[in-house]
C-alpha cells in the first residue's frame, strides 16, 4: 500500500467512525443516546476528514499535508469532546467515553503514520 493510500485509508476509517457516532447521537441506531451538539461536532469532524481524503485525491503530492491537517483537526475536536464530558455538558455514557479513548488512539496513530516520510 502506498503512503498516500495509507493516509487516505486512515482518514476514511476515521470519518466512517464519526459518521456512525453522529448517527447514534441522532437516534438512528438506538434511542437514548441522542445528543444534538455531539452529533453536530461529529458531522463537522467527519466532513473535514472527507475533505482531506478528497484533497489527497485531487492533489496527491499534498496527501501528507491534507492528512496532517484533517486528522489534527479531528484530534483537537475529539479532545474538546473529552473536555465536554469531563465538565458534564457532553454525553457521559460508557460508550461515549470508550469511543473517545479509542478514536484518540487511532487519530494519534494516524498522525504518526502520516507524519513519517
Amino acid at each position: 500500500m502506498t503512503k498516500q493510500n495509507m493516509i487516505r485509508a486512515f482518514m476514511l476509517f476515521e470519518a466512517a467512525t464519526f459518521i456512525v457516532a453522529a448517527l447514534i447521537h441522532s437516534g438512528v441506531f438506538v434511542s437514548g443516546y441522542e445528543h444534538s451538539a455531539a452529533r453536530t461536532a461529529e458531522c463537522v469532524i467527519a466532513l473535514v476528514l472527507l475533505v482531506g481524503v478528497l484533497s489527497s485525491w485531487i492533489r496527491p503530492i499534498g496527501s501528507r499535508l491534507a492528512g496532517l491537517v484533517a486528522q489534527g483537526f479531528a484530534l483537537i475536536g475529539t479532545l474538546v469532546g473529552v473536555f465536554t464530558i469531563i465538565i458534564g455538558i457532553g454525553p457521559r455514557t460508557v460508550p461515549d467515553v470508550v469511543y473517545h479513548v479509542c478514536i484518540i488512539i487511532v487519530l494519534i496513530y494516524g498522525l504518526v503514520v502520516t507524519a513519517k516520510r
